[in-house]
């Protein structure tokens, strides 16, 4: 099966060099777009600081369900959702993926609304490297020197914060490695992005719906009682979930992975500046040091990103 990227190339031979520019300059404002409202959905959460995780991600589920459900009647992939839903293996695999994607959500709003948005932010950082350990774990895919040194550096970042604050990033880690998980779920189903996570989100529905019945307890549960304004910001949580996902497939869409991997860095490095400087959570000396030794890895990592897209394009016919 063709890759992604060689796709992408394949289908670049057949347009217009002035198209090919359009498709490109396209492809980065969407994905500037996707990373930048991942990067301030902590704004959003933090509105709603005085809600439970549980009760904002049953709202998450609720909504971005009803907005992905109009996203594949409007994009007209109503027979691919259909066909998706008659594979039980497909369905099977999904649950999995669901329950993973549910995960990474919860632990997210937690982190960001109990002061933990720098572990957040960690969290994203490593994510990449992940990615590079799960691929040569179940791709098969051969590390190149740069990116072996890459791993270790960030490895070597962990275990500083382990020996010297005495326990591991816990939440930066379990953020990495679901959102890592989930990518690699995802890539050995090959199904439809929109119509794949509508159905996720309709395996989660009955769940939240349950949840949110029988186990909230909360005065915000009963829509009817809450303001105009709440009740808004409750329902954008469908659309801080599906706007940085439709513009994300835009871009993948347009853009090579290796090119559109540069831009994978803008999400946490947001979330970086507003746990910093902007909600003043307080970083010790060795948590700081953990920051250096990823940013070192993922600079390496970009690097040889970098020189390797420049010899596959030096080397392709």
């Amino acid at each position: 099966m063709r890759t992604l990227t060689s796709y992408h190339h394949e289908k670049m031979k057949h347009i217009s060099p002035s198209q090919q520019e359009t498709s490109t300059r396209s492809g980065v404002l969407n994905a500037v777009a996707a990373y930048f409202i991942w990067g301030l959905a902590p704004i959003y959460f933090k509105l709603l600081v005085d809600i439970g995780a549980g009760e904002i991600l049953m709202h998450r589920i609720l909504w971005s369900s009803a907005f992905l459900f109009i996203l594949v009647l409007v994009s007209k992939k109503w027979l691919v959702l259909v066909q998706l839903c008659s594979q039980p293996k497909v369905i099977a695999k999904l649950t999995l993926s669901a329950a993973v994607l549910a995960l990474n959500w919860l632990l997210f709003i937690w982190a960001v609304n109990n002061g933990h948005l720098l572990d957040a932010s960690l969290g994203y950082f490593i994510n990449p490297l992940f990615n590079v350990a799960l691929g040569m774990a179940f791709f098969s895919e051969r590390l190149r020197r740069n990116q072996k040194i890459a791993v270790a550096l960030a490895v070597f970042g962990v275990m500083v914060q382990l020996f010297t604050v005495g326990s591991l990033p816990i939440v930066s880690l379990a953020l990495a490695s679901s959102f890592a998980i989930y990518g690699v779920l995802r890539k050995k189903m090959h199904v439809d992005s929109f119509a794949g996570l509508l159905i996720e989100s309709l395996i989660m529905l009955p769940v939240a719906i349950i949840y949110w019945l029988y186990f909230v307890e909360s005065p915000t549960a009963n829509l009817s009682l809450n303001s105009n304004t709440l009740n808004i910001t409750l329902v954008m949580a469908g659309i801080v979930t599906t706007a940085p996902l439709l513009c994300f497939t835009a871009a993948a869409k347009r853009l090579t992975l290796s090119t559109l991997g540069f831009f994978q860095y803008i999400g946490p490095s947001i979330m970086f500046i507003l746990a910093a400087f902007y909600y003043k959570e307080s970083m010790q000396p060795a948590e700081f040091l953990t920051f250096v030794f990823i940013w070192s890895a993922l600079a390496l990592y970009s690097f040889d990103a970098y020189k390797n897209m420049k010899r596959s394009r030096v080397n392709q016919p």
